[in-house]
C-alpha cells in the first residue's frame, strides 16, 4: 500500500535515485549516461532543497517509490538557482572535461541554463517535476500527487503551473492531457511544455 508524505532534505537520496531510475522517458537511465545523477542534480534536488514544502514522496512497502518536486515562482526559483544551486556544480563539472555527448549536454545546461521565457511564466508561474518507479504507476498516485501541489498552490494564490514533457513520452502526454493539462510551447527539441491552471 503507498502512501503521501512530505518531503525533508533527508530524502534527497531517495529522489536522485528515482530520478535516475526513471530519467529515459520513464525508463532506468543508469547505462545512458555517465553519470545520471546529473538528471536530479537539475530537475529535482534543487527544487526539494529551495523549497521542501512543495514537496511529496511516494513511499510503499518497498520505500520511496517516487515524489513531485516543484517551485510556486519560475522566475525566483531560477534567480535563487543562479545565485545557490549552479555555482557549486559548475566548479565539480568544467565544461572542458571530457565525457560522453549525453553527459555534455546536461553539463552545459547547468553551466547555461535556459531562462522560462515570460509567455509562459505569466500563466502559470509555478512548475513541477514528478516521477513514479514502475511499481507505482497505474494507481492513481501520479494524480493524487499534482492535486496535492495543486491545493498547495491556490493555498499561496498561484494562477497557473507547467511543466515539461518529451514529445516521444506519448503516455506520460496522455496523461497529463487527461487530468487538465495542455501544450503551451514546443521547445526547440521536440519537447512539450503543459500548463494548466490552478484553480
Amino acid at each position: 500500500m503507498a502512501l503521501l508524505r512530505p518531503a525533508t532534505l533527508d530524502d534527497l537520496p531517495a529522489v536522485t535515485r528515482i530520478c535516475t531510475l526513471t530519467g529515459d522517458d520513464g525508463r532506468d537511465a543508469t547505462g545512458v549516461y555517465d553519470d545520471p545523477e546529473l538528471l536530479a542534480q537539475l530537475w529535482a534536488a534543487p527544487h526539494l532543497v529551495a523549497d521542501p514544502a512543495l514537496a511529496t514522496i511516494v513511499v510503499d512497502d518497498d520505500g520511496p517509490a517516487g515524489y513531485l518536486v516543484a517551485t510556486a515562482d519560475t522566475v525566483s526559483f531560477e534567480a535563487w538557482c543562479e545565485r545557490m544551486w549552479w555555482p557549486a556544480l559548475r566548479d565539480r563539472y568544467p565544461l572542458q572535461a571530457p565525457r560522453r555527448d549525453r553527459d555534455q549536454g546536461l553539463v552545459a545546461l547547468l553551466h547555461t541554463p535556459e531562462a522560462t521565457p515570460a509567455s509562459i511564466t505569466d500563466a502559470h508561474p509555478a512548475h513541477l517535476h514528478i516521477n513514479l518507479l514502475p511499481r507505482a504507476q497505474g494507481l492513481g498516485l501520479g494524480r493524487a500527487l499534482i492535486e496535492r501541489l495543486l491545493g498547495q498552490l491556490r493555498e499561496r494564490g498561484v494562477a497557473g503551473v507547467h511543466l515539461g514533457v518529451s514529445g516521444t513520452n506519448k503516455p506520460a502526454i496522455g496523461f497529463y492531457e487527461h487530468i487538465g493539462f495542455a501544450p503551451v510551447a514546443v521547445e526547440p527539441d521536440g519537447g512539450l511544455i503543459m500548463g494548466r491552471s490552478v484553480t
